[in-house]
Formats: structure tokens, sequence, C-alpha cells
């Protein structure tokens, strides 16, 4: 349970404000009353006896800990059932992952100075009787303070190292695709190594703004690592050779120690060796701090980077770790033994074979033609002329299977470790298609009867509502996938658009005027008309530009973007009295939000944020508490236009490229697990990919696409990226699908 403001704990601790949250308990801002400084608590909601004992255990030994480049632990207690707390120094300052998100890549020399920082914090801990692992090194956990001054911070993951010949008893592995060591994934043993990996990683990812490829794919020989100076030339060829040795995928060939590692760093620049605690970095601008005042915290989240959120916890495991074998020997010798297997069976079938027309060759040689006898050397030669039999041909048939979608990652891309595949439904899907098939709607007058909800649903209602041009200006249509019935359902003076469906589909909501596709449609207010096009009301009165509508899940709310305020904003609507209005969203200055997408329990809400220049990611309550940033591209791309899977578990949405040209990507990344911050790119046997939404049923995508004419028309496929149909086929601009629910 999430520790509410101003609560005071130990009679001591009062809560500020949560910092961030994991699967089993929370790390909050809180003031320590009896010194009157700020403190990070962190907390751990799993109690079982054998997991508090061995909290107690590694709390005392975090507390015993000093060193320039760690925070101090300073308390530790437990509340009986409640939980097991941990008071550690609040850092102030940016994490590495936000100043990435700033400036896009750091510069060499300060990737030297942090790698030498933390190595030092590094060897510290490695030193210690007995030694302690980190295990979740990431951009996230290296914190920069207003003086420059580095620091290796979340000791949520920490391990006792007991040893090469002992099991030991530890939490979850932390497992961040991208900074992981391929033997972090399962039972191999982990050692310093494996911190020294993900340092390198995290240099690695700091000096191009690209996650590298992730160590298991690597390992089991999936994915290459990318030559650092590929993506960077303008780094050092020492510098770069130092990164790649401590990410090599066997532990053996990487660098053996932190003080080795930090040598080869140092090796790479004119800089002198300092003492432990003199390597500084530029200090992060004014901005990047959280506020002093509790009060101004709220205020300042946009403009202030997150510090990073604690991993979940998990209940204890005892493992006997092996020495790590790489996955990639291991499968090759499994290929081996199974050649082998195979090789033995096709011999035996051989000898059996010939046994066999052996067998039947001597005792019925009449049969066998004598051009055959021939062949066979241990056949005497025979005058007996076999009959010629003329086979009747059999019938053939040529089966064209189906597309099928391959979700990796390509080089024009951000590498991403692991493919997030699409949720796997029940139901019956459509029938296969060999090619993209193409229907050809036919317009009808009356809208309502027409087009009820399809008694045997396609993909849930088997109906889309889509906005066409083909009149003129954009109005919005109704198209029967089963039937290819199209419905005009506005006639807009000024043009309709972006079409948002009542959890019933029965009613839409929707923007004018539209006079096109657009990313801002300034002037425009928000309208609801039925599906048959009657009862047609607007509902926003407020002076502004408002657009980006989208209907609750329960149905009570629309949330829409809206410029009353001045700049782009995410407000939410009363539903039943079209009077009631809340604003969700109020950014910091230079930061807006958008686009809105609500979670399937209505819980929550996914939407952009604009940003350095850029659109991201981030997902709140649908109250507007708790914003955070869960997709992290850096800035030489934009994401935008969020869809929920209907069983909640994933979202898809698209990507472009910041500075240069480039076609929409489609990417995904989970909707409930908040240690994987990068998209993953789902490679689809499409030209072009935009504005997707799901089914009702979660089986298929309709979509925006383009022909080889450049034509933008709409498209449905299954999840998997086959059974691609289109819908629409004729010359004008097809944008906006939406897909009515079924009305369960």
């Amino acid at each position: 349970m999430t520790l509410e403001k101003n609560t005071l704990l130990h009679n001591r601790y009062r809560i500020i404000e949560i910092l961030g949250q994991g699967g089993m308990g929370s790390v909050y801002r809180a003031t320590d009353e009896n010194l009157g400084v700020p403190v990070a608590l962190k907390e751990n909601l799993f109690t079982t006896e054998e997991y508090m004992r061995q909290f107690r255990l590694e709390a005392v030994i975090l507390a015993n800990l000093r060193h320039p480049n760690l925070p101090r632990v300073s308390d530790h207690f437990e509340l009986g059932e409640q939980g097991q707390y941990l008071i550690m120094d609040f850092i102030e300052g940016e994490d590495l992952r936000n100043r990435m998100d700033r400036l896009g890549t750091i510069t060499e020399e300060d990737a030297i100075q942090i790698g030498a920082a933390i190595c030092d914090a590094l060897a510290y801990l490695h030193t210690r009787r007995p030694p302690i692992l980190h295990r979740d090194i990431k951009p996230g956990n290296v914190k920069i303070t207003p003086d420059g001054h580095i620091f290796l911070v979340d000791f949520g993951l920490a391990k006792v190292y007991q040893g090469s010949n002992q099991a030991t008893t530890t939490g979850a592995r932390a497992m961040t695709p991208g900074y992981s060591p391929p033997e972090q994934y399962g039972t191999a043993r982990t050692d310093p190594r494996t911190d020294i990996y993900s340092l390198g990683a995290t240099l690695y990812a700091a000096m191009c703004g690209v996650i590298p490829e992730d160590g298991l794919a690597r390992a089991m020989d999936n994915a290459q690592l990318t030559p650092l100076r590929k993506r960077n030339p303008k780094v050092s060829r020492r510098f770069a050779a130092a990164i790649e040795k401590a990410m090599a995928v066997d532990p053996s060939d990487r660098f053996q120690s932190a003080e080795e590692f930090k040598k080869a760093l140092l090796g790479s620049s004119s800089k002198t060796q300092l003492l432990p605690g003199g390597h500084v970095v530029e200090p992060p601008p004014p901005e990047a701090f959280l506020p002093t005042n509790p009060n101004e915290v709220v205020a300042a989240r946009e403009k202030t980077p997150q510090p990073p959120v604690a991993a979940p916890i998990q209940p204890p495991v005892v493992v006997e770790e092996q020495p790590f074998v790489s996955p990639l020997k291991k499968q090759k010798e499994r290929e081996r033994k199974r050649r082998a297997a195979l090789m033995r069976f096709f011999v035996f079938l051989l000898l059996l074979l010939m046994a066999l027309v052996a067998g039947v060759a001597v005792s019925m040689p009449a049969i066998i033609p004598s051009n055959v006898r021939s062949m066979i050397p241990f056949l005497l030669p025979t005058n007996t002329v076999a009959p010629t039999v003329t086979p009747s041909p059999l019938p053939t048939q040529t089966l064209t299977p189906a597309p099928t979608a391959t979700f990796t990652a390509t080089s024009t891309m951000p590498p991403t470790p692991t493919a997030t595949i699409l949720p796997t439904n029940t139901g019956t899907p459509l029938p296969t298609e060999t090619a993209i098939a193409e229907v050809s709607p036919t317009v009808t007058e009356n809208a309502a009867a027409a087009l009820p909800l399809s008694a045997t649903p396609m993909g849930g209602s088997g109906q889309v509502a889509y906005v066409s041009d083909r009149s003129g200006l954009p109005q919005i249509y109704l198209v029967d996938l089963a039937t290819q019935n199209l419905t005009q359902i506005t006639d807009m003076s000024e043009g309709a658009c972006q079409p948002s469906w009542s959890p019933d589909g029965q009613k839409l909501v929707f923007i004018s005027p539209c006079k096109g596709k657009d990313e801002i449609y300034y002037g425009a207010n928000l309208y609801i008309i039925n599906v048959d096009g009657s009862n047609l009301r607007p509902i926003v009165s407020a002076p502004g530009s408002h657009f980006d509508p989208a209907w609750s899940p329960d149905g009570k709310f629309i949330a829409f973007t809206s410029m009353r305020t001045g700049k782009m904003e995410i407000f939410v609507l009363d539903a039943n009295d079209l009077v009631s209005v809340n604003q969700t969203t109020n950014s910091a200055k230079g930061v807006e939000t958008r686009q809105p997408a609500w979670s399937p329990d209505g819980t929550k809400i996914v939407y952009v944020v604009k940003r350095f220049g850029v659109y991201q990611i981030w997902l709140m309550n649908a109250d507007g508490t708790q914003q955070m940033q869960i997709v992290r591209s850096g800035v030489a791309y934009t994401d935008y236009l969020p869809a929920w899977s209907p069983d909640g578990q994933v979202i898809l949405f698209n990507q472009r490229c910041a500075t240069k040209f480039c076609f929409p990507y489609l990417l995904s990344i989970s909707a409930v697990d908040r240690t994987v911050e990068q998209g993953s790119f789902l490679s689809l046997n499409v030209i072009t990919i935009e504005d997707v939404g799901y089914s009702p049923d979660g089986f298929y995508l309709v979509y925006e696409g383009e022909d080889k004419a450049e034509n933008k028309d709409i498209y449905y496929m299954s999840i998997t990226g086959s059974n691609i149909v289109r819908i629409t086929t004729d010359e004008g601009l097809d944008f906006d699908p939406a897909w009515r629910p079924s009305g369960d």
C-alpha cells in the first residue's frame, strides 16, 4: 500500500512524495525530523521470515559502506507485518538517463569521468568482506549532483557474494535488457564481472544514445554488438575497445576487475588518475533539480528528471550457481548431437531400404524392368519383359502460406533487445489471406438500418469508422467488413475527423473543423453524434482548440487535448452532463501533453508529452497523479499515437525519426513492466503503418497504410502481421480508423 504524504514512520521519517514504485515496494523522498535533512526511504512489502532475515543481514552490511561515490545507508527498521524500510542519503541532481534525454549523448571525456567514478565505487564494493555486487547498473542508477559529483545509487538488488562454491540466498536478479550480461538471465554464477558488463553497456548507451544489443541474444548468436564507433564515429578507438571488452559475452574475456577497467578508460585519454571521489563532470542546469520546498514538487515534476524507479523486490530463492557457459556453446553441442543422431538414423534407413530392395528383386525378378535390373549389381540379367505401366497423374495442389511477421530490429531503428510479442487471445480468426485483399465498399443511404452490430463478429464487431476526403472535405464513414457496405455518418460543412467510439458502440465523439489530416487542429471543437447520424451536438463551449478525444471504457468520461491554457494540455469531460471539465495535466514551461488513451479498466491514461523538441510516451493515473515516462527513445526519435491492447498488457505506439525523414515505425512496450524503458520494434510486411487500433476481441489491428503509389488508405491485419486486408481503395485521403466496440 502506497504511503500517503505527511505519513510519519518510526516516529522520525516524514513522507514528502513518492519517487518510484516497483512490484513489492516503493521509494519515497522523506525528511529525517531528528536531523532536518532529506532522505530516500526504500520500502519492501515482502515480509516472509526468510526474506526478513536476509534483509536485516544485507542492511547491516550496506550500513557500513563509506565511499565518496556511494550514498550512505543510515538506518533500517521493520514495522511488524507492514514492511521493511531502508534509509539512505537523498542524492539531489539528475540521473544519467535524464542527461541522455536532455543532451542526446554525452562527451567521451564525461563518459571517462563517469566510468572511472563508478569503477571506484565498484572496486570498493567488490573488495568488501564479503564482496557486494550491485547487479543493476544502468543510466537511471547513475546520479550527477549540482556540483558535478557522480554517485552509484539504488541497492534494491544488491547481493552479498558468497564465493564460487556456495549456494546463495538472494533476491530477484535484475535483468534490464541491454544492460544485463547473459549470465544474469539464468542460474549461472554472477560475480564482479557482471557489474563490469553493465557499466560498459551504460557507457555505450550514453555515448551513442542507443541501448546496446541484449547480452542473452548475443550469447545465443541471435544478435551481434554493433561497434561503438559505427554508431558514434567521434569516439576514440581506445575508448571504444575498452567498452567493447567490458561487454564481452564470456566473462573470462572481460576486464577481470573494476580497477582494470578504470585503467583502460583513463588510458584512452590524457586525464591522469585521481583519488576516489575526484572524478566530476559538468553539473546539470538548475532546472534539473527538485525544489527544496515540498509545496513546489508537483509543479516542478514536468521539468525535473525523475529519480530512478525502484526495481520490484521478489521473494528470496536458493539457487546453486554454476560457472557461466555460453548458451551458444550449449546450443551448438545440442545441434551436434542431433546431427549425429540424425545421420545414424539415415544410415540405418538406407541399409534397411537396400536390404528390402534386394529381397524383392531376388524373389520377384519378373516384375523389375530390364533397364532397372541392369542398375542393380547383385541381380542376374533376365529375358522376362515386365509390362509397362503408365500411371495416371495425381492432381497437384499449390499451397501458398500466409505471410508471417518477423519481430526483429533493423539497423535504422534503435536496437531492441527483446521483441514484445502482441498478446494472444482466444476466438476464431479470419480466414488466411495469401495476398493483400482489397474490398470495395459501397456507400448506402440509411445508416442505422444498414449497419447494425454484426451477429457473427469479425474482429469483435466487424465495423470500422474512419475519415475520408473522397467527397472534398473530410467526413466520417462506417464500413462493415463482412458486407463491405459503407455509410457516411457526418456531413459537417467544415469537415470532421478523429472519431472515438462510446463503449456501447452507439455514439461517436469527433472534432470539427477539419480541413485535412493535421498534427494540431487549431480552432477545432468536440461534437457527439449517434451512429445513425442523428442528435449532433457540440460538447465543449470554452474558447480554444480541442482535439484528440478518447472515450473512457465505462462511458463516463471523455479525455481530450485542449489549448485553452495557451498550450496543449489534457482535460477530462464528464460524459453525462457534457459540462464538467477537469484539467488532468499541468505541464511546466516548454512542455505540452496530448493524445490520451485509456487503459481497458479505465484506471490509467497513456499519453504523449512534448519535451526537448520530441514526443515521448508517458503514463499516469486517470486522475492525473503518478505521471511517469515509460518509453525512453532519446532525442533522435519521436514517439506518438499510443494504443492499449484490450487485455491491458501491451501498449503500441508509432515512432518517427526526429531529425530526418523516415517512415513511421510500429513499436510495443509492456503496459505493466516498468523495468523495460525501450520499445520493441515490430517488423511487419507493410510499406508504412500509423495510427494503429485494436479490434475489440484483440485479434486484429486496423491502421493507416500506403500502397506503392503513396495513397493513404485503411487496412487491417491479424496481430501477428498476417492476413492483411485493404479496406479502402479510393483516391482520397483515408485516415483516423477506429474499430467499433462490440457493445458487450
